[in-house]
């Protein structure tokens, strides 16, 4: 297969000084706006707002953006994009191919936080026409949470990045949750299929036992705040507490008693497994996305 083409160099004339403090977003999605609300609550005040750019297509999404935060939001790359130290990769993987081509003049020299699934950081070096070996390149996974700032992201950073730009990258993410650096790249598969699709399975799990609530004769209403109680409320003791989950559910587990008739019969459904194998096939697919994507 013929090796991509490299990026086009940028239009001639003078480009904008890059500055540090200066973020370019590509995608003005839901995280992205996660990120650029907590950046701007941060850093409070007019001249924050300034050094924020996004880029979107979305007409709809480049209003939202500016009537909610104030920044500057363009239906295309342009030289502006030259004065981002950072520049944030916030589209879909199978639209990062589509939309580095334009940017990628502008942004070559910038460090590149992707919170992209599967776009590995060789593809992204390469699709800016990069040197793998000395490219910048942080890979975050967030999770949904991130927009309350109860979220946690996976990082991931190349050798080219200096300690200033992991700090960077932390002081940007820390107003959407916790942040937890991982040695290998390949370790984001698994953050993947376990935080970052996580929410999911909360959900999923949260549904059942609404339902069951209500077959129970509870009330739609009376068994969504019952079951989201429950989760937050375990979730906070397994967090407080030094103890592992199975000593946590030992403790509310008598033998005879209703919790062990439900786990007893969580076993024989082998449902532990089937969540287990459920996470191991996120993981492959997280990997095949990888494969797939990282020809960029």
């Amino acid at each position: 297969m013929p090796a991509p083409e490299r990026p086009a160099p940028p239009a001639a004339g003078p480009l904008p000084a890059r500055r540090d403090d200066t973020v370019a977003f590509v995608g003005g999605g839901h995280m992205a706006s996660a990120l650029i609300g907590g950046l701007l609550a941060a850093e409070r005040g007019s001249d924050a707002r300034a050094r924020v750019i996004v880029v979107d297509p979305l007409a709809e999404q480049r209003d939202k953006l500016a009537r909610n935060f104030g920044v500057a939001a363009l239906a295309a790359a342009d030289a502006r994009l030259a004065a981002a130290g950072t520049v944030v990769w916030a589209v879909k993987p199978q639209s990062f191919a589509e939309a580095v081509a334009p940017c990628a003049a502008f942004v070559r020299g910038a460090l590149q936080l992707s919170v992209m699934a599967g776009i590995r950081s060789a593809a992204i070096a390469r699709a800016l026409g990069l040197d793998e070996a000395e490219a910048a390149v942080v890979r975050a996974m967030p999770n949904t949470p991130a927009l309350i700032g109860r979220g946690i992201a996976g990082l991931h950073a190349t050798p080219a990045v200096r300690p200033e730009q992991r700090a960077r990258v932390e002081a940007l993410l820390a107003p959407t949750g916790a942040t937890l650096w991982l040695p290998h790249e390949r370790d984001l598969d698994a953050v993947t299929a376990l935080s970052g699709s996580g929410p999911a399975y909360v959900f999923y799990l949260l549904e059942a036992m609404m339902e069951a609530g209500v077959q129970m004769g509870l009330a739609a209403a009376q068994a969504r705040q019952l079951a989201i109680a429950t989760f937050d409320g375990a979730a906070e003791l397994a967090r407080r507490s030094s103890e592992p989950p199975q000593a946590l559910r030992a403790q509310v587990t008598s033998k005879g008693g209703t919790t062990h008739a439900a786990i007893t019969s969580l076993d024989a459904d082998g449902v532990k497994a089937a969540f287990v194998k459920a996470l191991r096939a996120a993981e492959r697919r997280a990997q095949e996305m990888g494969d797939e994507f990282g020809r960029a």
